[in-house]
């Protein structure tokens, strides 16, 4: 929710290791990471809701197995075009744990829009132990929590090959040539046909990557668009607050010399 680089820094430094354990800016491991053409880059760009509600349902499908989204609601989903009633249908399928009743116990319950995504795991101790000690990032920031932001995110989901002769890789961990290190725990997680889009998108590699980076960047900064709106409208007013004030200073002055 938050898009802040100064608050990102801080959570940064928090996430900088990966699963596996490797430090994501490792000095001397800089990776160039290919410049994507974004909709919402630049000024005037804005969200393609088609790429990131495709790109929820990758999330949903194929990163939620182990990744939480614990800063996003479900009622925040209504940015991504939802209407009232898809959203609490979207939450209506999640079982959300609350209590306690009045005899004191937690019970669980249908999800609604006010709950947030439900995590894989109950805690970090249980999500270790699903996957060999390293522990699944939360996406909610990731996109803004990593050097290179959706240009890396793109680059590690389509990264995944075999490595080059001479370079061993680990047990259990697998070659990423975005990765930092080029090794990394988390298996690959997207395959050719891998998801059945809901709008008949052919779910390439390439096109789930681009929709769930899409999705991801949303999540990191839902209010984008508003921000930049409200930047362009800044812009315009000092534009023509300056205009006003160089006139009004020609005017005042005008007959001193």
């Amino acid at each position: 929710m938050m898009g802040m680089k100064s608050l990102i820094a801080a959570t940064a430094l928090f996430t900088a290791l990966t699963m596996g354990g490797q430090a994501a800016h490792a000095a001397g491991d800089a990776i160039h990471y290919e410049k994507q053409d974004w909709s919402f880059s630049g000024l005037f760009g804005t969200f393609d809701r088609g790429a990131a509600q495709r790109g929820l349902q990758v999330y949903r499908e194929v990163c939620a197995t182990c990744h939480s989204l614990d800063y996003i609601s479900f009622r925040n989903l209504a940015g991504l075009g939802y209407s009232e009633e898809e959203v609490k249908a979207i939450a209506a399928e999640y079982e959300v744990e609350d209590g306690p009743n009045d005899e004191g116990e937690m019970f669980t319950r249908a999800g609604t829009a006010a709950d947030r995504f439900v995590a894989p795991f109950a805690n970090d101790n249980a999500a270790r132990a699903s996957n060999g000690g390293a522990l699944p990032p939360d996406l909610s920031l990731i996109v803004e929590a990593r050097a290179g932001f959706e240009d890396y995110i793109y680059a590690l989901l389509t990264g995944y090959g075999e490595a080059p002769e001479g370079v061993n890789v680990a047990e259990g961990m697998s070659y990423n040539k975005a990765f930092p290190g080029h090794q990394i725990a988390m298996a690959q997680p997207l395959y050719e046909d891998g998801v059945t889009y809901a709008d008949g998108t052919t779910a390439s590699v390439d096109q789930m990557a681009r929709d769930v980076t899409t999705f991801l960047t949303w999540a990191a900064e839902p209010n984008l668009e508003e921000r930049k709106r409200t930047g362009v409208a800044v812009i315009l007013f000092l534009i023509v607050a300056s205009g006003l004030f160089y006139a009004s200073k020609r005017k005042i002055w005008a007959d001193v010399h």
